[in-house]
């Protein structure tokens, strides 16, 4: 079974490449934001706990994140793999999946780093925010998300480099050949 990781800065194209990923070879997908949205919808304890770090910008508390991405990959095992999408975001975090996959017998196979431009992501941010309506994507929230990334989630490109498992993707104005790329890499596990 694979176990791919896809991260990079938020609007970097996450979901969209791991749709075009489940689409080619039927993978499982664990969208850590779809996961918390969804709980925030449905008003669970959970999703107001998220609501409130979701809209200060702030990434959700390690533990809390953790425990819900094992119970989901749980669920998920058995297929030809997970993509894991929003997660790791954190060194910690990096670390506590790489346990729970060890628990399981299983390993990270790849992580795809998605590179974008600032210009292009803030782009892409604002769009999303008028078309679907999320109140997340404000400009100033924005600023806050791409500084909790820099700071928090862009050391995983050094991590997942030690660890021997990373791919780097640099967003060159064409989706279609960046997601062949990747589809390129992903077939060569």
């Amino acid at each position: 079974m694979h176990n791919i990781i896809i991260f990079g800065a938020p609007g970097s194209g996450k979901g969209t490449y791991s749709a075009a990923l489940v689409e080619r070879f039927g993978y499982s997908h664990i969208s850590t934001g779809d996961v918390l949205r969804a709980e925030i919808q449905a008003g669970s304890q959970l999703g107001r706990i998220a609501a409130g770090y979701i809209e200060q910008g702030m990434l959700i508390p390690d533990d809390l994140m953790i425990d819900i991405l094992a119970s989901v990959y749980d669920s998920m095992r058995g297929g030809k793999g997970v993509i894991f999408d929003g997660f790791p975001r954190t060194i910690v975090q990096a670390g506590a999946l790489k346990r729970i996959l060890a628990e399981r017998g299983e390993k990270v196979s790849v992580a795809l780093n998605l590179i974008v431009s600032e210009d292009v992501l803030m782009q892409r941010l604002l769009g999303r925010a008028l078309s679907e309506g999320r109140t997340d994507d404000n400009e100033e929230t924005i600023r806050k998300r791409f500084t909790v990334y820099d700071t928090q989630t862009r050391p995983l490109v050094e991590w997942f480099r030690n660890e021997g498992v990373l791919a780097e993707f640099t967003f060159r104005g064409d989706k279609d050949r960046m997601i062949d790329e990747i589809i390129e890499r992903v077939e060569n596990l």
